[in-house]
């Protein structure tokens, strides 16, 4: 076996690594329910222990469905846009087209590290422009993500409903990214993990990103994805939520659910 063939087989070998995390031996903790049901939303959560392994999820069902991954998609946007080069680094500037969008936030030229928190989708189209669709494909190819299919713009394929992904693959993706086991430099791992840190004390650290995105039958979608870490120890989770009422606060509710059940778990207070 030559060079590339061996790098072929490698990648294909962390493709099928990244699929999901197994949960068929996963605890299904039906207490949850309630959180959803008080935000008057159907969803589903998944938590990776990786002390020990254990898997829980709430709602099975919805947990290995793919749903569009909306802004989520922002953490392989950045992972290829950085190893390409398409993005210099985290301080790489691209410039406001001067089209007034509805969050404030995005007119203005900006910075990744700061696209990437306020989730300002002008600047990831731009870097999915700049990366071209072949180039693209590649990597969703090389990373197995989701159902692969970067169909229509280039600049949408992850706003418009054909790239889909589910929570427990979201979870396996999250966890190789935590321990730079993704085909990326370990420099542009190190680089995405550090604008995915939101709240950091000495009792946690939480890291994470957003999504908010609508299916094909109009249905709100809502993802948050990511980490918490308390005395050395890491778990890795994600909070899947879907609303009929396009009206619903999803930006609220996604956050009220996951914070919700992490202080059920005894998160936030440095003990786990």
């Amino acid at each position: 076996m030559n060079f590339t063939h061996k790098i072929t087989a490698a990648i294909a070998g962390m493709a099928c690594l990244l699929a999901s995390c197994t949960v068929n031996k996963a605890k299904n903790d039906t207490s949850l329910k309630k959180y959803f049901d008080e935000n008057k939303v159907d969803g589903c959560f998944t938590m990776l222990n990786n002390a020990d392994g254990e898997i829980t999820v709430y709602n099975m069902k919805l947990d290995t469905m793919r749903f569009s991954p909306a802004s989520t998609f922002k953490i392989v946007n950045s992972l290829i846009g950085l190893q390409t080069g398409r993005i210099i680094d985290e301080n790489m500037i691209i410039k406001w087209d001067g089209v007034k969008r509805p969050v404030e936030a995005w007119n203005k030229d900006m910075n990744m590290t700061e696209a990437f928190k306020v989730s300002c989708v002008p600047y990831y189209q731009e870097v999915a422009r700049r990366i071209g669709r072949d180039t693209m494909q590649q990597w969703i190819d090389s990373l197995g993500y989701g159902n692969k299919n970067t169909s229509g713009p280039i600049d949408s394929f992850w706003l418009n409903g054909k790239l889909k992904i589910s929570p427990d693959e979201q979870l396996g993706l999250v966890k190789r990214l935590y321990f730079d086991q993704l085909p990326f430099r370990k420099s542009v791992h190190g680089q995405v993990k550090a604008v995915m840190l939101q709240e950091a004390n000495t009792a946690y650290k939480l890291s994470y990103k957003t999504g908010w995105g609508f299916d094909d039958d109009g249905n709100a979608l809502g993802w948050v994805t990511g980490w918490i870490e308390e005395n050395n120890h890491v778990y890795f989770f994600v909070t899947f939520v879907k609303a009929p009422n396009r009206d619903t606060d999803i930006a609220a509710v996604r956050m009220n659910i996951t914070k919700s059940i992490l202080k059920q778990y005894g998160f936030f207070e440095g003990k786990k």
